[in-house]
């Protein structure tokens, strides 16, 4: 079996060495999936064939092959048991009608909360710290409604600067719904000029400096642009030393990194699922709040779905408040993003986080390997395109997406790419954000991907 570290150069080029092949060979990446004991995971998903994809060129690259899909940061790909699950509800309330929401496995009135143990396995929390509902956003806004509770002294947010544009948009507006100016009470941080990511002891040192004007630090658990994975474990600590709540966008970590939400003592977190958690574009997202806070820390809106289920019905207008996130809950989840989602998290409850993690560090440092073997910087070819990895080198401080950076101008590569049966992220003017997710992707997916952006820096011109 492989171990965590094989991702390593020197490991890499050991094992190929006892396969008497290079280790940049097609042959390394087989035996790599060969030793693989969670290839058996890709099977659970539908992946693309090259053919099915709108801008592949069939004159270029064999149609009947599986895509290269290494965009799991942006749309999971789809469980094969979804089609089954969503059927099965579609079947039920064709047949049972109103009895729907009592009968079956996944009864309507409670279905999310079958399914909150899983996902809490995912993000390192307990089913009661764990709510499904809503999108990342709402919950963002449910959850800062409550813990952002600004004083005079006390009223500023820390957050990274280039945050997700809808996380920038619900701090801003947030800050302004309590009576204070954004420009002076929204804290972004930015990294050292020169650098592309933020140093853990910069953010540690802002928190400690301004901690006691500091209310809420809120960072990403991973940083969508760059693929960094925060310290979240120190950034917790430091900011409960200063009094401070602090809370995470998830969204790039939950199914990416492996979390501890509840060992860390994170006050509450919000992340999406339809990326690297697999539920479909729009997918119900999930709120987390540490169960310290169950009675003390109340949300500030009400609906009927935090009423406590068993006198839920009674209908007498006496909020009997669930304890904790269950009590956020406005309205009853829709089934049919509830049956997705737990398509997804079976896959997940076959494996654990630490498999998948171990794995993902392979994957990506392979990547890595060969991005780095055929892409540095060579004085002696100055025309030659090069590649700068933006995502931190140590595999602790990254997920499973690489943002490269390229010497010349990506938008035709991108498209040559595209032509050729592969799924990335294009972020002008010269960086793709390249994801190879350990639930069902492979060695040879790598290998393929590196070859291919050869063929497509020549087609572009970038390349002679």
């Amino acid at each position: 079996p492989l171990g965590c570290s094989i991702g390593k150069p020197v490991l890499l080029e050991r094992l190929s060495a006892d396969l008497g092949c290079s280790p940049v060979s097609r042959e390394l990446a087989a035996e790599l999936d060969r030793r693989d004991e969670l290839g058996h995971l890709r099977q659970q998903f539908f992946l693309p064939k090259v053919a099915d994809l709108p801008p592949s060129d069939l004159s270029l690259v064999d149609g009947s092959q599986e895509c290269i899909y290494f965009v799991g940061n942006s749309l999971g790909l789809q469980p094969k048991s979804t089609k089954k699950y969503l059927e099965e509800e579609l079947e039920k309330w064709a047949k049972l009608a109103i009895h729907g929401h009592t009968e079956g496995s996944r009864p309507w009135a409670w279905a999310e909360e079958t399914i909150e143990q899983l996902m809490g396995k995912v993000v390192g929390a307990k089913p009661e710290e764990v709510a499904l509902m809503n999108g990342l956003t709402v919950n963002l806004h449910l959850l800062l409604l409550s813990f952002y509770q600004p004083t005079a002294s006390r009223h500023k947010i820390l957050m990274e600067d280039k945050a997700f544009p809808s996380d920038h948009y619900a701090v801003e507006s947030q800050i302004r719904l309590k009576g204070h100016d954004p420009k002076e009470s929204m804290l972004c941080l930015s990294p050292r000029p020169g650098e592309d990511t933020l140093r853990t002891e910069d953010i540690l040192e802002v928190i400690e400096e301004q901690g006691d004007s500091i209310a809420v630090v809120m960072f990403s658990g991973v940083q969508y642009y760059t693929g960094q994975l925060f310290d979240m474990e120190a950034i917790t600590r430091a900011g409960h030393k200063e009094g401070c709540y602090v809370g995470f966008d998830c969204a790039h970590a939950a199914g990416n990194a492996e979390l501890k939400l509840h060992d860390w003592g994170v006050d509450f977190a919000c992340w999406c699922t339809y990326k690297y958690v697999n539920s479909g574009a729009g997918g119900l997202a999930g709120a987390f709040i540490h169960e310290k806070h169950a009675d003390t820390v109340r949300p500030a809106l009400l609906g009927w779905w935090g009423h406590d289920r068993k006198t839920r019905f009674q209908m007498n207008n006496m909020m009997e408040l669930q304890p904790g996130v269950h009590g956020y809950r406005l309205s009853n989840q829709p089934i049919l993003l509830v049956a997705p989602l737990q398509a997804s998290l079976e896959i997940f409850d076959m494996t654990s986080m630490s498999a998948l993690r171990c794995k993902s560090m392979l994957l990506t440092g392979y990547l890595e390997y060969l991005i780095q073997h055929y892409y540095t910087r060579d004085p002696c070819r100055p025309d030659h395109p090069h590649v700068t990895i933006l995502t931190p080198r140590d595999p602790q401080q990254r997920g499973c997406q690489l943002s490269l950076s390229f010497s010349v101008p990506i938008g035709r590569v991108f498209l040559e790419l595209e032509r050729r049966g592969v799924a990335c992220d294009m972020r002008e003017p010269s960086v793709l954000r390249v994801a190879p997710v350990p639930l069902y992707n492979s060695f040879n997916d790598v290998h393929r991907f590196v070859e291919l952006l050869g063929a497509s820096l020549i087609a572009s011109g970038s390349q002679k």
